[in-house]
Order: structure tokens, then C-alpha cells, then sequence
């Protein structure tokens, strides 16, 4: 992410309450980008389970049969195993896929400082146009590198049905009312909240949070860029999660247990009323739909924002989130682009929203959305006064596994908060 990033990033809460009108929709037979040969585009994405696999498969033979003699291999991976194994590796043996996913902040910054993706500011100059401030986090010194699909901010999602048999009539918007909230589900027999700490990121975001509401907004502003974790809020971020383990919110065995894959995940467990509580980004009702008896998304489920914690130096009006993009490789073909182009356009970007596995990131998309939950948090998207980029993909591609195996030795009770600033340091170090 480029040094301005939180009032780049900020700038979006007010771009997503901006209605656009008069945009000219894309379409997949628009046919400018090919049909005159056999070419072979691939393409990498991080949705393993419908809807979004499916909506992705019919975006390639959409494409497909609006350009003859173009073929899309689309495939998609575990979110993870894409972002840190397989497009890196694929990027350093030189042989990428030509459309991959690409998160924004450092790590953006890192692919196209590397010179791997094409730069898409002239040749996507209309998508860009149409999408407005959005795309900025995508953006390294001016130039755009990737186009953004989805972009959402984290909370809670959480059973209603189980809170309401708990005897909890509001959500928790303080530190101290979820403990109590906690408190009550333990009561009538449930796991109050669910986490994925065997893929490391999903606890990794707990820290994240604590560390938004220990540090300042204007600590957050000049450490993360300066990479300098001195100031003592770092340390208190810790602190915070070790003394929030301390009530054993989370579900038996939670250090073992996947975010995403299985009915025993942390996902699963919330799907089929086994927790009532996980913190999340907002794809996360498709995938625990995915993951219910039917496959849909339970009635029970809904979401609020991360609580905010009295005595620190946090805004409360701050939320974390993120979104994912896609980049083409600087040797693809033309008809990559035209495929991006395609994928970003506002029907594709409707039909997205309309799926429920995300928030679209074309503002005149966001009249599709119609999942609930969803809106909700398209309400706290324009309601935070900035938005904190996922501290791992902002920071860059080589903090995320020393950071997160830190956190989650604390969360083991085998590290300290001291450890986790260390594992920062350490990381920059190394640069």
C-alpha cells in the first residue's frame, strides 16, 4: 500500500455512498479484445465453493463465447495456498497465470515493484473511471495494477437464534458486553465464538483489531508505512487479546481447527449452530452458507461491527477491512485485459453482489446487494471514518506468516506480546 494510504482507503467509505449513474456496462460481447487465434487464457482465483465458483466458471465461458479461438482455464485455490504459495511461486518461475487475484496495500506494491503486472492505467482508463475511489488501494505511485471485485469491512456474524435462546436482546458494542454476551452462550451450552486458528489468519485478525483500538489513528498513519512498531500501543494490542483468551471464548480445540474447510471449521461451526459467533470479512456468508445442511445461507445469521474497547487510544469509528482484485501478468495476452475488463464490469459486478458472497466494489453495483447481513455491512462501510487495510497485506507479503504464528503462539499461551512486536521487527529487518 503507497504511504497514503488511510485517507486513500478513508476516501472510500464516502465513495460507496455516492450513487453513479450514466455508467456504460461492459459486455462479454463487446468481442474487441480477440477471435483471431487460439489463445489460452488462464486464470486464478480464491473462491473454492459455490455461488461465487460457479459465478466465476460462467464468467469464463461467457467470455469464451463472445471471443472465438479464446479459451479461459479458470481455477480456483484455497485463499491462502493462492496468495502465499502458488502466486508467488508461479511469479518467481516466470510462468503466472494471466489473471490472478492480487490484494492491495504492500502487497500490490511488491508484485509491481517486481514488475509483474501489467499496468492497466491507460488500457482499463473507462473501468477505472466508473469505479472511483475504490480502485486507489490498487494503486502504486499513480498507476493502477489490479481492479478491485469486492471490498468489505470485518465484524461479527453471529446466530440470532442462538443470542435470543441466550437471552442477549442487543449485539455487543463494548469489549465488556461481549465478554458478558460470552458469558450467557456459555451458559446454555454453546461455543460463543468460533476461530480458525489452524490456517493462522483467521486469529491473526483478533490482534488486528486489538491493535486498531490500542494505537491511535495517528500512530497507525506513520508506523505502518515507517514499518516502526516502538510505540508501546503494539504491545498493549497484545495484551488485550492474551487477557480476551484468558475468558475462553473460543470453541474447544480452536488452535487446530480450519477457517473455511468442513463442517468442523470455524465457518462450519457457526453454520450448523455450533457457535454463534465468528469474526470475519464480509465473504463470509457465502462460505458459511456453503457450508450449511442445505447449502444456503442460514436464516439465523446476521453481523455487527467489531466492539470497541474503553480506556484506549482507538478511534471506535475506525473498522478494518480489505478487498481482493485481479491483476493481469505482464506478459499476457491482450485478450487478458478484455477478460478483466469484463469481469469488472457492472453486470458482472451486479451478479456478484447478488450471490451474497460479497460486497461489490463498483459503486453502481451496490444496488444488487440484497443478503441482509450484507447491507449491514455496506452500512458500516460508509459509516467508518477510514478503513484500516488488513494489517498483514498492508504491511506486504513477508509479515503475514511470521505475524500471524506469533499471534497464535500467544493465543497457545507459548508467546507473548512482546513476541508478536518481535516478529514484526524481525520482518523488517529482513527487507
Amino acid at each position: 500500500m503507497n504511504r497514503t494510504r488511510i485517507t486513500r482507503v478513508g476516501a472510500i467509505a464516502a465513495a460507496t455512498a455516492l450513487t453513479i449513474g450514466g455508467l456504460t456496462a461492459c459486455t462479454a460481447g463487446d468481442n474487441t479484445g480477440g477471435g483471431d487465434g487460439d489463445v489460452t487464457i488462464t486464470w486464478w482465483h480464491n473462491a473454492t465453493a459455490d455461488p461465487q465458483k460457479s459465478m466465476w466458471e460462467d464468467v469464463a465461458a461467457e467470455f469464451e463465447d463472445a471471443h472465438p479461438g479464446v479459451k479461459v482455464e479458470v481455477t480456483g485455490y484455497q485463499n491462502e495456498d493462492l496468495q502465499r504459495t502458488l502466486i508467488p511461486n508461479a511469479l518467481a518461475s516466470g510462468d503466472a497465470p494471466d489473471v490472478f487475484m492480487v490484494w492491495p496495500g504492500g502487497e500490490v506494491r511488491s508484485q509491481a515493484e517486481a514488475g509483474h503486472l501489467k499496468d492497466l492505467t491507460d488500457v482499463l482508463s473507462d473501468t477505472i473511471s466508473e469505479y472511483g475511489a475504490t480502485v486507489k488501494p490498487w494503486q502504486v505511485d499513480g498507476k493502477q495494477y489490479a481492479i478491485p471485485y469486492t471490498f468489505g469491512i470485518e465484524g461479527f456474524w453471529y446466530n440470532k437464534d442462538l443470542f435470543a435462546e441466550a437471552g442477549i436482546t442487543d449485539v455487543p458494542k463494548t469489549l465488556p458486553e461481549l465478554e458478558a454476551a460470552n458469558k450467557k452462550l456459555k451458559a446454555i451450552g454453546t461455543s460463543p465464538i468460533a476461530v480458525g486458528a489452524g490456517d493462522l489468519w483467521p486469529a491473526g485478525h483478533w490482534w488486528y483489531n486489538f491493535a486498531l483500538a490500542a494505537c491511535s489513528t495517528e500512530t497507525l498513519q506513520k508506523a505502518i508505512p515507517a514499518l516502526d512498531f516502538s510505540d508501546p500501543c503494539w504491545v498493549e494490542a497484545g495484551e488485550l487479546l492474551q487477557d480476551f483468551v484468558a475468558t475462553e471464548p473460543f470453541q474447544p480445540g480452536f488452535l487446530a481447527s480450519s477457517g473455511q474447510q468442513g463442517a468442523d471449521s470455524s465457518a462450519g461451526l457457526v453454520a450448523n449452530g455450533n457457535a454463534a459467533m465468528e469474526l470475519m470479512g464480509a465473504w463470509n456468508a457465502g462460505q458459511i452458507g456453503s457450508l450449511a445442511p442445505d447449502a444456503t445461507v442460514p436464516e439465523f445469521l446476521s453481523w455487527f461491527p467489531f466492539v470497541s474497547v474503553p480506556g484506549t487510544a482507538g478511534d471506535p469509528t475506525i473498522t478494518m477491512g480489505g478487498g481482493d482484485g485481479f491483476g493481469v501478468y505482464k506478459d499476457a495476452p491482450d485478450e487478458a485485459v478484455e477478460l478483466l475488463k469484463y469481469i469488472a464490469s457492472e453486470d458482472v459486478q451486479k451478479r456478484f453482489a447478488a450471490t451474497g458472497a460479497g460486497i461489490p466494489a463498483h459503486p453502481g453495483a451496490n444496488s444488487s446487494i440484497t443478503d441482509p447481513s450484507l447491507k449491514l455491512i455496506a452500512e458500516g462501510l460508509a459509516e467508518s471514518s477510514y478503513v484500516q487495510l488488513w494489517l498483514d497485506s498492508d504491511l506486504g507479503p513477508t509479515f503475514g506468516n511470521p505475524l500471524n504464528q506469533a499471534i497464535v503462539n500467544l493465543m497457545a499461551g507459548s508467546g507473548t506480546p512482546e513476541d508478536i512486536v518481535k516478529a514484526l521487527e524481525d520482518t523488517a529487518a529482513a527487507l
